[in-house]
C-alpha cells in the first residue's frame, strides 16, 4: 500500500484496493507516513495527515497541525458548516503566546506569531515565505466553534424622501 499523493487513502498497486484510515478523536486522518518536516513544538518528524478532504502534517506527540496557507480558510469553512458555535469557544487570548518564538518546520526561519484574524482569539504561528500556518491544538477547534461576527446593518435613512 502506498499513500496516495494529494488524497485521504493508501492504494494497492497490485489489487487495486483502497485503505481511508479512520479519523483520530481530532478528526484528523493520520497516514503515519514521515513528513520532511519536524514539529516546530517537539522536534520529531511530522507525519502526512488530512482533514476536511485537505493534506496536512500531523504531530502524533503535541497534536499540533501544519496546514498551507491557501488550504487553512476552506478548513475553517468546512469544519464550520458542520458544527455548532458555542460561546465557550470565545475567550480571551493568552498574551504572552505574543512572545514565543517558533521556527518554520519547512525553512527554518521565524515563525510569525500574531492573533488569528477571525473569530476564536487565538494567536497562530505563520510563515509568510512558506505560506504555512502552524496550529497548536485546539486552537484550530477554538476558532472553529467561535460565534460568526454579526454583520452591522447600515440603515440610510433619507429624511428628503428622495432617492
Amino acid at each position: 500500500m502506498r499513500l496516495k499523493e494529494d488524497a485521504e487513502f493508501f492504494d494497492c498497486e497490485y489489487c487495486g484496493d483502497v485503505f481511508f484510515p479512520a479519523p483520530n478523536e481530532d478528526g484528523v486522518r493520520v497516514f503515519g507516513e514521515a513528513a520532511a518536516e519536524s514539529c516546530p513544538v517537539c522536534t520529531i518528524p511530522l507525519v502526512h495527515a488530512s482533514l476536511g478532504g485537505h493534506r496536512l502534517r500531523y504531530c502524533g506527540r503535541c497534536r499540533g497541525m501544519l496546514v498551507a496557507m491557501d488550504d487553512f480558510p476552506a478548513i475553517v469553512n468546512d469544519l464550520r458548516s458542520r458544527r455548532e458555535a458555542t460561546g465557550d469557544a470565545t475567550h480571551p487570548p493568552d498574551w504572552t503566546d505574543l512572545d514565543r518564538k517558533r521556527r518554520c518546520p519547512r525553512c527554518d526561519g521565524l515563525l510569525d506569531t500574531h492573533l488569528y484574524g477571525g473569530g476564536g482569539n487565538v494567536v497562530i504561528d505563520a510563515c509568510e515565505h512558506c505560506s504555512l500556518v502552524w496550529l497548536d491544538y485546539s486552537e484550530l477547534d477554538r476558532i472553529v466553534r467561535a460565534p460568526d461576527p454579526q454583520p452591522s446593518l447600515t440603515i440610510n435613512r433619507n429624511t428628503s424622501g428622495l432617492e
